[in-house]
This record gives C-alpha cells, sequence and structure tokens, in this order.
C-alpha cells in the first residue's frame, strides 16, 4: 500500500479522540473503513501504532514516534500550500492573529481598520485567547502572529517588543476621585468599592500581585470577563476599575489616575515562531503595527526579562 496523506490525518484523528467511532465521525467515514486504513498502515510500516487493549485507544510508543512526525509532516505541508498561494503584491492572502484579551479594547481596532484599508484582499482571521494558548497555537502552526506580553516563552517563540503599557485607576468623569491632580495612595484606592476583571485574565493575577505586595485588600464589589463591561460600569457608578492607559486616552467620560506606588508596567510583544514562513501578509501586517505604535505614541518597549507574561 502506498502512504497517502489522509492515512497519517486517519492515525492522527484516532490519537486525538481516543477512540475510533469519534474519529471516523470527525472524518466524516465509517468506522470499519477507518479501523481498516489504519490496519493497512501498520501493515505497511511494520509495526502497531494503536494499543487497542484499553477502554481508550491509545498510541504505542512506535505510534508516538511516526504521530509527532506525521504532525510536522503535515504542518510544513500545509505551510508550503500557504507559501504557493502567498501574493507578494498583497491583492490576496491570508493572516491568523491571536491577541489577548486586553488588546480588543483598544489596539486591535485601529490596527485592523488601518491594515484593511490599505490590504482589502488580506482576508483575517482574528481570535481573543489566553498567552498560554497563543504559543502553543503559533507552534503547532494553528496561527501567524500573536499579539501578548513579555516574559518567559516557550522555545522556538519569537517575541518583538512593541510598547510598554501602564495601568492605572479609572473612574467615570462624574466620580469623585476623578479629577486627582497627584497619585492615589494604594491604600486610599483599596478603600474604593471596585469593578475587576476576573480571575480568568491574566491582568487580575497582575493586579492581585500588585495589591499583594503592598499589604492591601481591595474591595471588589463586581467581577467581570469583560473589559467594555467594566467600562460601562464605571461610567454609571461610583465604582472604579484598573484598565490600560491607552485605553483611556481616546475614551472622554473614563479618567485615570495613577496609583502611589505605580502598577507595574508590561511590555507589549509581537508573537511568531521563529522557525514560520513569513508570508507577504505577516510581513506587512508587522511593519503597519510597529508604525501604529509609533504614531499614537504608545510609550517605549522596555523589556524586562523577569516580566510574567500577562
Amino acid at each position: 500500500m502506498a502512504l497517502e496523506l489522509r492515512h497519517l490525518r486517519y492515525l492522527l484523528a484516532v490519537a486525538d479522540h481516543g477512540n475510533f467511532t469519534r474519529a471516523a465521525e470527525d472524518l466524516h467515514i465509517s468506522q470499519p473503513t477507518l479501523s481498516q486504513q489504519i490496519k493497512q498502515l501498520e501493515r505497511t510500516l511494520g509495526e502497531q501504532l494503536l494499543d487497542r487493549t484499553g477502554r481508550a485507544v491509545r498510541l504505542t510508543d512506535a505510534g508516538e514516534t511516526y504521530a509527532h512526525h506525521a504532525r510536522r509532516a503535515l504542518r510544513d505541508l500545509a505551510a508550503a500550500e500557504r507559501a504557493l498561494h502567498d501574493v507578494k503584491d498583497l491583492s490576496r492572502g491570508h493572516l491568523r492573529l491571536a491577541v489577548t484579551p486586553t488588546f480588543t479594547a483598544y489596539l486591535i481596532g485601529p490596527l485592523i481598520a488601518d491594515f484593511h484599508a490599505r490590504h482589502p484582499g488580506i482576508a483575517l482571521t482574528i481570535r481573543e485567547m489566553s498567552q498560554e494558548r497563543i504559543e502553543p497555537a503559533l507552534l503547532a502552526d494553528d496561527l501567524d502572529l500573536g499579539i501578548a506580553f513579555a516574559g518567559t516563552h516557550l522555545p522556538g517563540i519569537q517575541a518583538t517588543a512593541l510598547f510598554t503599557e501602564t495601568l492605572s485607576l479609572v473612574t467615570g468623569a462624574h466620580h469623585a476621585d476623578a479629577a486627582q491632580d497627584r497619585p492615589l495612595p494604594v491604600r486610599d484606592a483599596a478603600r474604593l468599592p471596585l469593578a475587576l476583571l476576573s480571575g480568568d485574565f491574566a491582568t487580575r493575577a497582575h493586579l492581585d500581585a500588585y495589591f499583594a505586595r503592598h499589604r492591601v485588600s481591595p474591595r471588589i464589589a463586581v467581577e467581570g470577563n469583560s473589559i467594555q463591561a467594566l467600562t460601562e460600569i464605571v461610567q454609571r457608578t461610583p465604582l472604579a476599575t484598573v484598565l490600560p492607559d491607552a485605553l483611556t486616552h481616546d475614551h472622554p467620560h473614563l479618567t485615570p489616575t495613577p496609583l502611589d506606588p505605580a502598577i507595574p508596567a508590561r511590555t507589549v510583544t509581537l508573537l511568531r515562531r521563529a522557525d514560520a514562513y513569513r508570508s507577504a501578509a505577516a510581513h506587512a501586517f508587522t511593519r503597519l503595527t510597529h508604525d501604529l505604535v509609533r504614531s499614537r505614541a504608545y510609550a517605549p518597549a522596555v523589556v524586562d526579562p523577569r516580566a510574567p507574561t500577562h
């Protein structure tokens, strides 16, 4: 039997699902056909690739080795196909981008608007996810680029510093503390009722660590998983929140007040797989990102290698 790409996909589907029935459903083929194809693959290779004796189907040691190379082969083939379809004049193409949730509130809007205006033929796929998911997706070739924070990155991830993100206490314009001429002591801020992002956000861990470092316990009245919801809340209530300063620059109804001591800044980075094929679209997006950062006068990036990846 001559090996074909479908045999690699069949094996990986069974390995991912741990079950022939679910794998067959995902592949839209019958279970007997799938089982027969896998057995043919094993006979051709002269090795048992799957352990079928337990409740779940598992890769054998030989299967693990073969599956590792099969995944890499399929990933490289997909990259080769994208390279063939890549058009240098940017009249068409596709870019897959992921960002951590913070950036959907203030960075992605102007960035995508500018990119689409310059290159309307490029199709964009944008996903919001945590940095813990972005980096593995880049390594698996599920993404072309990611925007997240500097820190300790997975092997094979290349991070390019963009700018430094600073955070402040944010209130509505009507709030009693909205017009502070000087930084607000952290202990005074901790007495205010706060609306903060939930523990699902790394930004919340960043804030919790800040408050703990200064031995204060904030009054958390509201927790949410949407930055937009928090901005609406603080505009209409006496509650305060903590948000990036860049978000408040274009928001006339939000007033930032720095804290004393200041909340530690974080370096924003553009992430990519170090050995990945870089399409014309990826090159154009990278250039545009750096141009936008300069034009909007974001704080210059200062990378602290000890900084957490929040």
